[in-house]
């Protein structure tokens, strides 16, 4: 595992090649974020199934994924490129997806600074691949470059999954707040307060059946604040407009994943970023 650290923040960042037993087809391989430490208040991030246990498919930390766009090549019928991860054989459910071979990651490593780079092919598919995660103070921005270098456009479905540690209810149901109005339907998890805030509701929860799409129509880049009940307040700040919008949340943590979704044509490229603050 590699870290980056200063006098505020510890942030331990999954090897591709040592921690690839962490890995699975469903998360990008570099520039995976698997904790961050505060000397203070210690571990700040959580997982669907952490501190208990540990799987692929759920994972921890800060995660980000490509696995709902796979690149098929023509007449492959199960076997798919997918970004970030490498080529895969798909299943009718998604979650057991595996991996045939993982994609071969350059790294370049300081204390404050890691960047992954990769190249993958399959078919008329072939693009160039850069994940650089940052560590600036109390803040970690989670870079990605993009660039097709093949013969067919391609199509990019990305989303981050940050895990949050669930507050105790003791400091009450709130969860985010959007610098966007969003709206969603009556359902049994969630309500929307009168400060803007997104709270739980029939807490504590028993399982993870608390997914739900927002309803957006967000003109500017994403900022979300989230409660944490270590730090109070943490904000996370996209440099992109998300289009889809679910948030999930179950016993063990709370999270959002706001989708990018575009077209890269042959020769072209894309990047953007995150910065989680903590």
């Amino acid at each position: 595992m590699y870290t980056l650290t200063n006098d505020q923040l510890t942030v331990e960042i999954l090897d591709p090649v040592a921690d690839q037993q962490r890995m699975g087809a469903r998360y990008c391989t570099g520039g995976y974020i698997f904790q961050i430490h505060d000397p203070k208040q210690g571990v700040l991030l959580s997982g669907p199934t952490y501190p208990d246990a540990f799987n692929t498919f759920d994972g921890q930390g800060i995660p980000d994924a490509f696995n709902l766009g796979p690149l098929r090549a023509a007449g492959d019928a199960t076997e798919v490129l997918i970004i970030g991860v490498g080529l895969c054989e798909l299943n009718p459910n998604y979650a057991e997806n595996a991996v045939k071979a993982f994609c071969a990651w350059h790294v370049m490593h300081d204390a404050h600074r890691i960047r992954m780079t990769t190249s993958q092919t399959h078919g008329d598919w072939s693009l160039g691949l850069t994940r650089t995660v940052q560590l600036m103070g109390r803040t970690v921005r989670s870079e990605t470059h993009l660039r097709n270098t093949g013969r067919a456009a391609i199509p990019v479905c990305w989303f981050p999954h940050p895990f949050y540690p669930q507050t105790d209810q003791a400091n009450g149901n709130e969860l985010i707040k959007l610098n966007m109005p969003a709206t969603f339907d009556e359902n049994s998890s969630y309500v929307l307060q009168s400060n803007g805030f997104i709270a739980r509701k029939n807490w504590p929860w028993v399982d993870g059946r608390n997914y739900l799409a927002l309803n957006h129509e967000a003109a500017s880049a994403l900022v979300v604040q989230q409660r944490h009940p270590k730090l109070g307040l943490v904000t996370a700040t996209c440099s992109y407009v998300p289009g889809f919008f679910p948030i999930w949340g179950n016993p063990y943590t709370f999270s959002w994943e706001p989708f990018l979704e575009r077209t890269i044509a042959p020769g072209q490229e894309l990047a953007w970023w995150i910065d989680y603050d903590f």
